[in-house]
Order: structure tokens, then sequence, then C-alpha cells
């Protein structure tokens, strides 16, 4: 396995204007900006679907964090040209998979499906919102999540990835090594396990799900640059 090379810091204009290839190739020659920018752009994406696959806010954090490591040091084998998310996507559905069947190895099938059904934090966002407005928001936010928690792992993971973070059935397909087909038919699947009236009712209201953001997306940016700042043994 290849070292990253040792974090720089470097100044930049604006690297928020930089393509995902332009970052990857500053990050490669240890441009610590690049790296915390690229943590923060896919942190959202990442964070949602291992948590799809791990249903725990706290496995997730670990399985992403692992990934970006794992990424971050092994930048050589990203193939320029190629989409940086939908690599780093399949990085982290690995790490989740790999940290979901460590676990099944090492407690009951009772134990895992009781601690799966962990309780969702709602994270408000900068604004401060009327109380009542607010709580009738985190209610029925908490209420979908649950549902989505409920729903069997496969059906959960390609739920999430089209619905609550909006990518395309061709994308999810590349990521998850399925057919189209299949992506389509599982979330057909998925919506109909979910209750039908809330989905009518809220419709287009998922993308407000599992937030991961401000200060815990900001967190695993400098977890991350810690982690490669430290030499391997």
């Amino acid at each position: 396995m290849r070292t990253a090379p040792s974090l720089v810091r470097i100044v930049h204009r604006d690297l928020d204007q930089f393509a995902d290839g332009e970052l990857v190739g500053l990050a490669r020659g240890g441009d610590e900006a690049a790296v915390r920018l690229l943590v923060r752009r896919h942190n959202q994406l990442l964070f949602r679907v291992a948590r799809s696959i791990l249903g725990s806010d706290a496995d997730a954090e670990d399985a992403v964090q692992a990934a970006y490591i794992a990424a971050f040091r092994n930048l050589d084998s990203f193939r320029d040209g190629a989409r940086f998310s939908t690599w780093l996507t399949r990085i982290a559905i690995n790490e989740a998979l790999s940290q979901r069947r460590r676990q099944r190895s090492t407690v009951g099938l009772e134990q895992v499906d009781i601690e799966g059904r962990s309780q969702v934090i709602p994270f408000p966002g900068p604004d401060a919102p009327d109380p009542e407005v607010e709580m009738s928001r985190k209610e029925v936010r908490t209420l979908l999540e649950q549902l989505i928690d409920d729903l069997p792992p496969p059906f959960r993971t390609v739920f999430v990835l089209r619905e609550v973070e909006g990518l395309g059935v061709e994308e999810i397909a590349e990521q998850l090594d399925l057919q189209p087909e299949t992506v389509r038919t599982r979330v057909f699947r998925a919506r109909r396990l979910l209750r039908t009236g809330v989905e009518r009712q809220l419709e287009g209201s998922f993308g407000g799900l599992f937030p991961f953001a401000g200060t815990r997306c900001e967190a695993m940016a400098d977890r991350v640059v810690a982690r490669l700042r430290t030499p391997q043994r």
C-alpha cells in the first residue's frame, strides 16, 4: 500500500470552484486544503449510504472515516477521468459491509437487530424557525428516519441513495454492482413498505434526512487530516 504524502498547507484563491478531479490532483501532492474540501463535499453522501447499511450514526461515522483514510492513502489507484464520488462511495460501501460482517461475527443476531434500531438525533440548522413548526418538522423527520431504518438492508440502501441522496438509477447500479432493473425494483418495493400516507404527504422532503453538516462535517475533516498526518507502521 502506498503511503499518502505528508500534508502541506497551501494558500489558494478559491478551492470551492475546483472540480473533484482537480482537488484529487492537489490531494495527491499532499494539499491539506484539498483533502478537507473533498471530505466536506462528500461527507453527507458517504454518511447516508454507510448508515443505510449499518443503521447506526456512530458505526456509520467510523466506516466513513475508514473509507476516507483508505481512499486518500490510495489515490494512485483512482483513475483520472472517472467519477470520484462513485469511486469513494464504493469504498465506503465496502467499509460498511466489512464492519457489519465483523459485528455479526462477534454478537448474536438478536443483539444486532436491537442495536440496529439506534435513536436518530435531529440536528437543527443555523436558522431558528418557530418552535412549534420546528418541533413538527423534527417529529416528521424522526418518523421517516425510523420507517427507513425498518426497511430490509438491501431496500434501505437503494432507497437512501435514490430518494434521500437523489442519485440516478444507473449510478446506484454502478456503485452497488447491481442491474438497473434490480435498483428500480428495490426502490419500488421500499416505497411500498413505507407508509403510503407518509410518502404522499411528504413527497420531495427526503433530502433533509440524516443530516451530516456543520460541526460534525468539520470534525470528520479534522479526524481524517489528523490520521493522514500519522505515519503508517
